[in-house]
């Protein structure tokens, strides 16, 4: 996985923490935008997907930043070293606290600015699970259902054996999914997997583990845009219009683009958060953007 330098750009990072509601500390940045006062146009948290560190978007929320956004970016607690994964009992559920708690952390310096929730893949599936009251706007990047039969076809039969057999099996050898190893993804706590694996084998997703889930729901009142690629790898068009669905209250203004849309030969599931996307994010996001 590509890690973007932000070495000799206008925008410097700032380390920073989110306090969980639980009071656990997980590590954060803010990425403060290069104009001040009242040129800044908005707030961003950016939201990762599965089993992705919060400097893979670092190339993203500098060129956010250097738009004119504040930005956090966060690390869900337990996706750190390996000692860290072995060590971590939070869940999925657990990691849609951290990301509910990341929102309000943004908000503490009272910004007075619009505010976007970028959701990547996961991290657009757990919009209902923060306070839509602090928000202004999502943009879903590649967020879809992870219902095993909306996977692409080229892995959607071997989805079964990766949750019911080998995910297992390699956890309780490791202590931990080693993803990076098997080339399945990426490295996760075995709690957080082992309750992904058991949402993505049931037509109804987090479903059966959130009995309020309709009512929350419900309550999604905001405005939504979502990106999705003909190209990604995992999810097909029919989970994306999974999740849309299921977010219809909203309702959701869907995009779904080729690479050749952008001009470029390939996105795929995480391609689209790489530092050459960089006028692709001109040409799609900012129009998607709360900003005063």
């Amino acid at each position: 996985m590509t890690i973007y330098d932000t070495r000799n750009n206008l925008v410097e990072p700032r380390s920073s923490t989110v306090v969980a509601d639980d009071g656990r500390e997980l590590r954060a940045t803010r990425f403060e935008p290069v104009v001040g006062g009242e040129d800044a146009r908005g707030a961003v948290v950016l939201v990762p997907a599965m089993a992705t560190p919060a400097r893979f978007y670092a190339a993203f929320a500098t060129w956010l930043a250097e738009s004119g956004f504040h930005v956090l970016t966060f690390d869900y607690r337990g996706t750190g070293s390996v000692a860290e994964m072995k060590a971590e009992r939070g869940d999925v559920l657990r990691w849609a606290g951290d990301a509910a708690s990341a929102l309000e952390s943004l908000l503490d310096e009272d910004l007075g600015l619009p505010v976007t929730w970028i959701g990547h893949s996961l991290g657009g599936q757990l919009l209902p699970f923060a306070r839509h009251d602090l928000l202004d706007r999502a943009l879903l990047v590649a967020a879809g259902s992870g219902y095993w039969r909306y996977n692409q076809p080229s892995i959607r039969w071997r989805a079964p054996l990766l949750f019911r057999v080998v995910g297992p099996l390699v956890m309780r050898a490791a202590g931990y999914f080693p993803g990076r190893r098997l080339g399945l993804l990426g490295d996760a706590p075995s709690a957080a997997m082992r309750q992904w694996s058991r949402w993505c084998l049931s037509p109804d997703y987090y479903g059966v583990d959130v009995p309020d889930l309709g009512a929350r729901l419900a309550e999604l009142d905001l405005p939504i845009a979502a990106l999705s690629f003909t190209d990604d790898e995992l999810l097909s068009a029919r989970s994306h219009q999974a999740l849309e669905e299921m977010y219809a209250a909203a309702p959701v203004e869907p995009h779904r683009l080729a690479p050749s849309d952008l001009g470029v030969d390939r996105i795929g599931h995480h391609g689209f958060f790489r530092a050459n996307m960089r006028p692709a994010w001109d040409q799609t996001v900012l129009p998607l953007l709360a900003t005063r």
